[in-house]
């Protein structure tokens, strides 16, 4: 590579310079437009050049789009659709000042600034001309001439004898120079959406392609192996999330085959293989809530557990913990999750369908805990309803499901229950479609918590209530007013939404 000794060059590429000169005709022009040529003047787009009547203007958006020209790929691998690396080499053009090697890191506190900021290329090079020298790269967009250093850096620049003078470095960028997103942009069709995110769940990359970058898929993803370390393995969704045991179909990319993966979140460990459970690693905030509600000794019910992110924290809370899934999968990565994280003696593990789970186990022990024969201190109990597709549908399963007496409001279980809306008011259309399900108003005793948006006007929300004893218990009547559910505690639940507040939810 070589150094050309010589005034940098960039200001004739860079800059368009105009002149304009006043002239008499200047006071026919209208005053809005007098006004707005003095805004002009003002805006900090508008870089003054000398004391001449000259100017150029220089909006953001266009030195984005020369930085992207710049440190883009070559235009030559548009359209690849099987990845060559050695493609993606090209040679570009970049300021740099000349130092002597023992007061580089001292000068490079001072020169911030105009240093060039690009990850993946060192801002400080050898000299192939000098032993005793080293070239700091400089930001090509900032460092237009000789003149383009700042008084406090000129300062520096004096104090340690170094020459301001800005040469020129023929510097040759590979395919490890580029980022993920760049690629993409230069090998996808010009104009089209970009994938450079996914969700990571172990080893594995999970993307969701769009039709027009299937072709490519493939090459993405392996340039999804290549720029995240750790990542073995990019797989692409080929199917909708299935109702019964929520997996979905899958199309290895690019990497290993072997999708058993370890995770961790929140403390915690997790082992299952992802091409046949449910898990997604965008809940993590949403399973610390819900154990942050739990106090040692109460009881959870998990009535669609999956691999264990709500049961296996809450049993390390001390809790006892009833965790099941219809998924034969899921049950057993559950039940080998529960030793790993050692609380196998706090957890119940079920595989049956969430029905037969709620009017089964759980209605035993719920008699145990809520019935007045029992002695021992009552503890709050939760039931989680996790499968936001069609867990309103399961709320019918606790409608008379329990005998005798019923026990005191306080010991009521609280259910937490979750569920997608695509209404202009979601949490009022969960709270309704609820309060369908189990015949009463949730609507002013319900709190409702965005979890997170799925989709452009698709969210997943919670909705959280206490079941009425008319509800749970056989032969009861509802002597509330308007058919309402008892009010929440406020100290466990959060916020709750009030009549005139159903589309204010926090989010997460």
């Amino acid at each position: 590579m070589r150094i050309f000794r010589r005034p940098f060059g960039f200001s004739r590429r860079l800059l368009k310079v105009e002149s304009c000169r006043i002239t008499e005709s200047e006071s026919l022009i209208p005053l809005a437009w007098t006004s707005l040529i003095q805004k002009l003047s003002r805006a900090p787009i508008i870089f003054l050049l000398d004391q001449r009547k000259r100017f150029s203007t220089m909006p953001e958006i266009e030195t984005n789009q020369r930085d992207s020209e710049l440190f883009s790929p070559p235009s030559n691998v548009r359209g690849m659709t099987k990845l060559d690396r050695t493609a993606f080499k090209k040679k570009v053009t970049i300021p740099v000042l000349k130092v002597r090697k023992e007061i580089v890191s001292k000068l490079m506190r001072s020169l911030k600034r105009a240093a060039l900021q690009r990850p993946g290329i060192k801002r400080v090079i050898e000299d192939p001309e000098d032993e005793g020298s080293r070239l700091i790269m400089l930001d090509p967009y900032k460092m237009i001439s000789d003149d383009s250093f700042e008084k406090a850096e000129l300062s520096i620049l004096k104090q340690l004898n170094v020459n301001s003078h800005i040469a020129e470095y023929n510097l040759e960028l590979t395919y490890e120079n580029f980022k993920s997103e760049e690629i993409l942009r230069a090998v996808l069709p010009e104009g089209q959406d970009v994938t450079s995110g996914f969700s990571r769940v172990g080893h594995i990359a999970h993307l969701n392609l769009r039709d027009h970058q299937l072709p490519f898929k493939h090459l993405i993803g392996q340039v999804m192996i290549d720029k995240n370390p750790g990542i073995t393995s990019a797989v692409n969704k080929t199917s909708n999330i299935d109702s019964t045991f929520r997996n979905f179909q899958m199309e290895v990319l690019s990497g290993e085959e072997n999708m058993t993966t370890k995770v961790r979140e929140n403390s915690y460990t997790y082992e299952f293989d992802f091409s046949k459970v449910y898990w997604n690693p965008r809940l993590s905030t949403e399973h610390s809530r819900i154990t942050e509600l739990l106090k040692p000794g109460d009881v959870l019910f998990d009535v669609f557990a999956g691999v264990g992110p709500f049961a296996i924290p809450v049993a390390k809370k001390n809790c006892t913990v009833f965790a099941n899934d219809l998924n034969p999968e899921s049950h057993k990565w559950l039940s080998h999750n529960c030793k790993l994280n050692k609380v196998d003696q706090k957890v119940k593990v079920f595989n049956l369908d969430g029905k037969d789970f709620l009017q089964g186990p759980v209605r035993e022990e719920l008699m145990q805990q809520l019935g007045p024969l029992s002695q021992e201190k009552k503890h709050s109990v939760h039931i989680v309803m996790n499968l936001p597709a069609k867990a309103v549908e399961f709320l019918s399963a606790l409608k008379s499901l329990l005998d005798g007496p019923p026990c005191s409001n306080e010991f009521l279980p609280i259910v937490h229950c979750y569920s997608f809306s695509k209404d202009a008011n979601p949490a009022k259309d969960v709270q309704q479609r609820a309060g369908a399900v189990l015949g009463i108003s949730l609507e002013a005793c319900s709190s409702v918590h965005l979890v997170r948006n799925v989709a452009p006007n698709k969210e997943m929300l919670c909705i959280t209530f206490q079941i009425p004893a008319a509800i749970l218990y056989k032969n009861q009547t509802l002597n509330l007013e308007n058919n309402e559910a008892p009010p929440l505690k406020r100290q466990k639940m959060g916020k709750a939404f009030s009549e005139e507040k159903t589309q204010i939810y926090s989010v997460t």
